[in-house]
C-alpha cells in the first residue's frame, strides 16, 4: 500500500486547499497520471501518482484546507505488505506505538494545539508583538488554523480578562430565526478565490493605503505603435508601460522596496520583477516577469503574452508566480476610470491602469485639440511613501510614456 502525501510544491507553503479529486476508489491509475488538484496560496497544483494500482481511499472530503504531510490517498500497488513481526524488540516497538496511538486517541482533541502550527503572517506578527507562544494557542478556525481573534482571546485570558469583545456580545444577541429555506444559488467560497480574499485581508491590515490618481496622453505612443505596426513589428501598450515603469522604479527605489518590521529596516530590492494581475476564469492571478530591467521592448511584449497565455490556461508553475517586487494592473480594456488597487503583500506598491478615452485637451498653445487620455491610479504603502513620491513617480511615468521613442534609448 502506498501513500500519496501532500508534499511542499511551493515556497514557504505550510498549507493547501483540496479543489478537487481526479480518481475515485476503485480506480486504476498509472504512474505520473493526476491524482487530485491542490489550492496554494499562489496556485493550483495537481499531485501525480507516485506509482500504478488501484486507489483504495481518499482520506479528505473536497474543499478541505490540510497540512503538508498528510495523507491524501492510498494506492495498493500490488506488492505484498510487510512481513509479520519476528523478534521480540519489534513486537515490544509494535505494541509501545499502539498504545500511544490509543492514548492520543482516548485525549480530547479539543483541548490541544495542533503539533503543525497554522497561521497567516499578519496573526504570527500579533503573537510576537504581544509576547505570545503560538504553539499554546488552540485554534479555531480550519484544520486548527490560529486566527486573529484566537491570539486576543488567549491574551484576555492570560491576563484574567474574561469581559467579552464586542464580536462576541454581538453573537450572544439572540435574534428571530429565519425561515430555513435557501433562496437563489451558491457559489463555493473555494480555491483561488478563498485565497485571493485571505492575500487581500493580510494586505489591507497591515499596510496602510494611499491611492494617487493621474492621468497620461497616449497619443503619441499610440500613433508609434501603429508605425510600428505597419513596418511587421507588433508592440502591445503594456509593453511600453513595463519599460517605463522599470526606469521610474530605479529613480524612485522606495516603490521597488520591502519593510521588514522584525528588524525595522527598509530593503530597497535591486530586482525588478513585475507581477501581472492577470484575470483567468478561475479568478486572479499574477505571474511575474522577472528582470524586467535587464530586457528590451520586444522581450518584454514576447515574455508577458506567454506569461498571460499561461495563467489563463492554468498552466502557471509556483517558480513562475513568486518573488514579485512590483505588480500592475492593466483593467483599460474591459472599461473604468478609477480604482483602488490592493497592494500585493509585501511589496509597497501598485499601479493600475484604466480606460483610454478621446477628449478635447487645452494644449500649450491654447489650442483645443482631441486626445487620447488614460487615467491611472497608483496605490503605495504610506508607512514608507510620502504623498509627493507618489507624484513625482507618476510624473516620471508619464513624461515617458509621453515620449514613447526615447524609451527604444533603454534597450536594457
Amino acid at each position: 500500500m502506498v501513500e500519496v502525501k501532500f508534499h511542499d510544491i511551493g515556497e514557504g507553503m505550510t498549507e493547501g486547499e483540496i479543489v478537487s479529486y481526479l480518481v475515485k476508489v476503485g480506480d486504476a491509475v498509472k504512474v505520473d497520471q493526476p491524482l487530485v488538484e491542490m489550492q496554494t496560496d499562489k496556485m493550483v497544483a495537481e499531485i501525480p501518482s507516485p506509482t500504478a494500482g488501484v486507489i483504495k481511499t481518499l482520506n479528505y472530503t473536497e474543499g478541505t484546507t490540510i497540512t503538508i504531510g498528510s495523507v491524501l490517498l492510498e494506492i495498493d500497488d500490488g506488492k505484498e505488505e510487510p512481513q509479520p513481526l519476528n523478534s521480540e524488540k519489534e513486537v515490544s516497538a509494535a505494541v509501545m506505538t499502539m498504545e500511544k496511538k490509543e492514548i492520543n486517541a482516548d485525549s480530547p482533541k479539543d483541548k490541544q494545539p495542533p503539533k503543525r502550527i497554522i497561521a497567516a503572517p499578519h496573526t504570527r506578527r500579533i503573537a510576537r508583538e504581544n509576547n505570545v507562544n503560538i504553539e499554546e494557542v488552540v485554534g479555531s478556525g480550519p484544520a486548527g488554523r490560529v486566527t486573529d481573534d484566537d491570539i486576543f482571546r488567549f491574551i484576555r485570558e492570560r491576563e484574567g480578562n474574561v469581559e467579552p469583545t464586542k464580536l462576541e456580545e454581538a453573537e450572544s444577541i439572540p435574534v428571530i430565526e429565519e425561515s430555513k429555506t435557501i433562496v437563489g444559488d451558491t457559489i463555493p467560497f473555494t480555491g483561488i478565490r478563498k485565497q485571493i480574499a485571505m492575500k487581500m485581508t493580510e494586505s489591507l491590515s497591515t499596510i496602510p493605503h494611499v491611492t494617487h490618481f493621474d492621468e497620461a496622453d497616449l497619443s503619441n505612443l499610440l500613433a508609434f505603435r501603429q508605425e510600428l505596426k505597419e513596418t511587421g513589428t507588433n508592440i502591445s501598450v503594456v509593453a511600453f508601460f513595463l519599460k517605463a515603469l522599470v526606469i521610474t522604479l530605479k529613480e524612485f527605489p522606495l516603490f521597488n522596496a520591502q519593510l521588514d518590521e522584525e528588524n525595522q529596516v527598509i530593503r530597497l530590492l535591486k530586482d525588478y520583477h513585475i507581477g501581472l494581475a492577470t484575470n483567468t476564469e478561475k479568478g486572479l492571478l499574477v505571474p511575474v516577469l522577472r528582470e524586467v530591467d535587464k530586457k528590451s521592448i520586444h522581450e518584454i511584449h514576447d515574455e508577458m503574452k506567454t506569461l498571460t497565455k499561461k495563467a489563463q490556461e492554468q498552466k502557471l508553475s509556483a517558480a513562475e508566480m513568486k518573488g514579485g517586487t512590483f505588480t500592475i494592473s492593466n483593467v483599460g480594456p474591459l472599461g473604468g476610470i478609477a480604482a483602488t488597487p490592493i497592494i500585493n503583500h509585501p511589496q509597497t506598491s501598485i499601479i493600475a491602469f484604466h480606460k483610454t478615452k478621446k477628449m478635447p485637451v487645452v494644449m500649450e498653445n491654447d489650442e483645443i485639440a482631441i486626445r487620447s487620455i488614460m487615467t491611472m491610479s497608483l496605490s503605495f504603502d504610506h508607512r514608507i511613501i510620502d504623498g509627493a513620491d507618489s507624484v513625482m513617480f507618476t510624473n516620471r511615468f508619464i513624461e515617458l510614456i509621453e515620449q514613447p521613442k526615447k524609451l527604444l534609448l533603454y534597450l536594457r
